[in-house]
């Protein structure tokens, strides 16, 4: 199949504060003819997740940042239209991080052939994707959650915290939630969540979860930070166990936030709380695939998506997190 020119999304200029639709470009580039090895793959569906914000900053991470006026990538679903590979074949489905373009040309070590007879495409960017993964690595390998313990989750209605609300449930854990809305108080709900609080309308957060686990809570799910790290040190137990997922509260911040102020609880309270990158987990990547098929094909896991239709629509839809505009995963549909 000939394709001459595809399209990407660039960045344009390093956001200060909450992206705008001027930080990004959409551009029309060359699709280079396969060498040996290779493989051309047009893209199905595409994710936005909050960690990309911190690669819109120019500074040393775990991960390295965007670069101005280069395409930015990210998790997507393909399907190969042409080979130059002896692993990979036209019409295989591929998982891989070349997102924010249509098609993309690369060797076939960079992809990873999915089997959608476990799950759709998009799935695999969700609940059986890397979100599912960081759901489940936080609560089973760093937090350890056991058995009658209560969890609490923060931003519980988003891609990680649904999943980790139903891992939770399925661990056989007490999960109390928070979410933004009422709407998605109501989602949490439907997903197995034993309380929620909507923490927008709820005047004081501590005594929110105080009244929503009154015996306090074991594990504490962190997607936010800010006031929800403080009120979740002021409730967990002694022992209690923070896996520190994300503080989306912080992405977007342009002078430097203030820390708990009740840290001290920690050395008091003997917690830990340990910082994880999922990526530093994925060997343990077929487990995670070989429980999640289970649930999800038993149906103890459901799956919500929020998709927005069409390349140009990424960078609106990845400001949209930030925003609260999803529910679930947010994906772009691609073709």
């Amino acid at each position: 199949m000939f394709i001459e020119s595809t399209r990407e999304i660039r960045l344009a200029s390093y956001p200060a504060g909450l992206p705008t639709a001027a930080n990004f470009e959409l551009a029309t580039t060359p699709v280079p003819p396969l060498k040996q090895g290779e493989v051309l793959v047009k893209n199905l569906w595409m994710s936005v997740d909050p960690y990309m914000r911190g690669r819109m900053v120019n500074r040393e991470s775990y991960i390295p940042p965007f670069q101005i006026g280069k395409a930015l990538d990210g998790g997507a679903v393909g399907e190969v239209i042409e080979s130059s590979s002896p692993r990979l074949k036209v019409g295989d489905v591929v998982l891989h991080q070349f997102g924010w373009r249509e098609h993309v040309v690369a060797t076939d070590s960079a992809f990873h052939l999915i089997d959608t007879r476990l799950a759709p495409p998009q799935a695999w960017l969700g609940a059986i994707g890397m979100p599912g993964m960081t759901a489940w690595t936080g609560l089973t390998r760093i937090a350890r959650a056991q058995p009658g313990e209560t969890v609490f989750v923060s931003a519980a209605s988003g891609a990680v915290g649904t999943i980790a609300v139903q891992i939770a449930k399925i661990l056989g854990c007490r999960v109390v939630a928070s979410v933004g809305s009422e709407e998605k108080a109501e989602l949490a709900r439907t997903l197995g969540a034993d309380a929620v609080i909507n923490y927008r309308s709820a005047r004081d957060l501590t005594a929110a979860l105080h009244m929503a686990a009154p015996e306090g809570i074991d594990v504490y799910f962190e997607n936010v930070g800010g006031s929800h790290l403080e009120a979740a040190l002021n409730l967990l137990k002694p022992n209690g166990r923070v896996a520190l997922c994300g503080m989306i509260e912080q992405y977007n911040a342009t002078e430097a936030p203030r820390g708990p102020a009740n840290l001290g609880l920690a050395i008091v309270k003997r917690l830990r709380l340990e910082g994880f990158i999922v990526s530093d987990h994925w060997g343990h990547y077929p487990e995670f695939v070989k429980a999640m098929a289970g649930w999800l094909a038993a149906g103890k896991i459901q799956t919500r998506d929020t998709i927005r239709e069409g390349l140009a629509a990424a960078p609106d839809a990845f400001i949209g997190l930030f925003r609260g505009e999803n529910t679930g995963k947010m994906l772009v549909k691609l073709a």
